[in-house]
């Protein structure tokens, strides 16, 4: 639920990596062994790699993000109804959410396949999500069109406050969303386990005034996971990290997107309950 793409150590590692190359610094302007402003003369090859930038990751993102909604349409598609008013989640489905999963948890560890990676994840997890909208709306006549209206009105909220700078990403600001962050996505894996032994916790999934004050917290945690991405992706840029970290920006953009979507269709179906 939570993007556990897009984080420090991320950088830290790409340091590690690149310390001393030409081209590699880091966005305070403190050095990490030899610094140089990135060059830019002649060819791009595998010996003069291109480097990261916003644009780049953008354009990354909208690929990842058609594929989304691409591969949400055939998952839509794919929802059965053998009987009026019975609906059967396809398999697919859930073949398509564990390798969304896998192809994240690798690309922690081997960011520079994010190009490959990055598709694989859009269309796996298009196809779970395709099916779960189409089982909420048939509950919730409506639901999905409003969830995804309220997902991008909050995506862009998020981007206006961050490019006007009155959102800024402060060390202070990160640890106390990546903590929170973590703190949820335990509490979620509690209740997963839970579950398999005949409990719960109740809340995560109750209408009542927590459950939906719960939800609210989620949500607006996710929204400002969102700044987080936009800062990566500008250090990103500042860092001159290589070209195709492009693809993993956008990979980690589309896990927070996916994760506030998911929690507001959560939130929109508790308040229809009421």
């Amino acid at each position: 639920m939570s993007n556990p793409v897009l984080n420090e150590s991320t950088f830290d590692k790409m340091r590690q990596r690149h310390a001393g190359e030409p081209g590699w610094g880091v966005a305070s302007g403190q050095p990490t062994g030899t610094w140089a402003p990135p060059m830019t003369d002649g060819p791009t090859t595998k010996y003069h790699p291109g480097v990261m930038t916003v644009s780049g990751a953008a354009s990354a993102s909208l690929v990842l993000f058609a594929l989304l909604l691409i591969s949400a349409a055939v998952g839509w598609i794919a929802v059965a109804e053998p009987e009026p008013n019975r609906l059967s989640f396809p398999p697919m489905a859930f073949v398509g959410a564990i390798v969304g999963f896998i192809a994240v948890i690798v690309t922690m560890f081997k960011p520079m396949l994010s190009h490959i990676l990055g598709p694989v994840y859009a269309v796996g997890q298009g196809l779970f999500i395709g099916a779960l909208s189409k089982m909420f709306d048939a509950m919730y006549s409506g639901i999905v069109l409003q969830a995804v209206g309220t997902t991008l009105a909050v995506f862009g909220v998020m981007l206006f406050l961050y490019r006007t700078r009155v959102l800024r990403v402060t060390d202070k600001f990160r640890r106390i969303v990546i903590g929170a962050t973590l703190g949820v996505a335990v509490l979620y894996l509690v209740s997963f386990v839970t579950s398999l032994f005949g409990a719960n916790v109740s809340f995560i999934n109750s209408s009542s005034g927590i459950g939906i004050l719960f939800s609210l917290f989620v949500a607006g945690l996710a929204a400002f996971n969102l700044a987080l991405d936009f800062d990566f992706i500008e250090k990103g840029e500042q860092m001159a990290l290589p070209q195709r970290m492009e693809w993993f920006a956008a990979l980690g953009l589309l896990v927070t997107l996916v994760w506030l979507y998911l929690e507001v269709l959560r939130l929109l179906a508790k308040l229809r309950d009421r």
